[in-house]
């Protein structure tokens, strides 16, 4: 009898990754799709990202899902991308074909999928806040724009890289900015997005209640076992719903398997699992 095909490799890399649910996710969609896989963890640092990718292909694997801090230095990495990421200019999925590194971001689908289909949250004619404006915000500010909000402000500590973001996505509608600083006297917002890395790090967020009211549906692009910082802060503050990224850890996964596989999982079954394997407790984007 011959022996069994060794399975394809694939990981997540990152800093830090302890915390991620990728690779139960991406078992229990290779179980669902009958698919021969594994997947692990890359923890790098910034200056150790490119040979940490380079040795993990050289040494086999097939694909790679990038998570903070690493997005925008992967996109730089590779020589080829797909249309979502050429816009975003940031990587969340890496596929390797020998040397070749291809690029592509499935942030935008995931985080859209989750928001409009499984939380039923509407973003069009609505007014927006985007916190932060690095390469978790990268991927979802072009989706977030196609889907036609009544108005999307951009905020970040520094100006410079909110106004980067409203330059490059300029083409695909308007959106204004601020410094964290500036966001004192605005009225609620009907959505606000987290897409800093204040929740990986336990930091309370420094931004004013006044931001949100019942009516506001508070997403945070981070997760933990526990409420994160963000959503702490959502719910102390008032509003409405207040979410981690469960549903886009789990879509943009599913979209970044379909790239590698040629499968696309049913997502519905996945997040299901997942939610009685954490006891229910909401999750984190990677």
């Amino acid at each position: 009898m011959p022996p069994s095909p060794s399975p394809d490799r694939y990981a997540l890399v990152g800093h830090p990754v302890d915390h991620s649910r990728s690779p139960l996710i991406h078992q229990l969609f290779a179980k669902q799709t009958g698919q021969n896989l594994t997947y692990t963890l890359i923890d790098a640092l910034p200056e150790q990202f490119e040979t940490a990718v380079r040795g993990f292909g050289a040494a086999g694997g097939r694909g790679l899902n990038v998570t903070l801090p690493h997005k925008e230095a992967a996109f730089a990495l590779c020589a080829t991308h797909g249309p979502e990421a050429s816009l975003a200019g940031a990587v969340n999925t890496i596929s390797i074909s020998g040397k070749d590194l291809h690029g592509d971001n499935t942030d935008g689908i995931g985080f859209i999928r989750d928001l409009t289909v499984n939380h039923e949250c509407a973003i069009a004619g609505r007014r927006i806040l985007l916190l932060g404006a690095g390469g978790a915000a990268r991927g979802i500010v072009g989706p977030i724009l196609g889907e036609a909000p009544k108005s999307l402000l951009i905020a970040n500590r520094t100006l410079e890289r909110a106004e980067a973001l409203r330059r490059d996505f300029g083409s695909l509608g308007e959106a204004s900015v601020c410094r964290f600083d500036e966001l004192g006297d605005l009225d609620p917002f009907d959505i606000v997005i987290n897409a800093t890395s204040a929740g990986l790090h336990g930091v309370a967020p420094p931004f004013p209640a006044s931001l949100v009211n019942r009516s506001s549906f508070c997403y945070d692009l981070a997760y933990s076992l526990k409420p994160t910082p963000f959503v702490g802060w959502a719910t102390a503050s008032g509003a409405g719903t207040a979410v981690q990224g469960w549903g886009m850890l789990v879509e943009q996964a599913a979209e970044s398997f379909a790239i590698w596989r040629g499968s696309r999982p049913d997502t519905r079954s996945i997040l299901d699992t997942l939610l009685r394997a954490t006891g229910g407790n909401a999750s984190l984007t990677d």
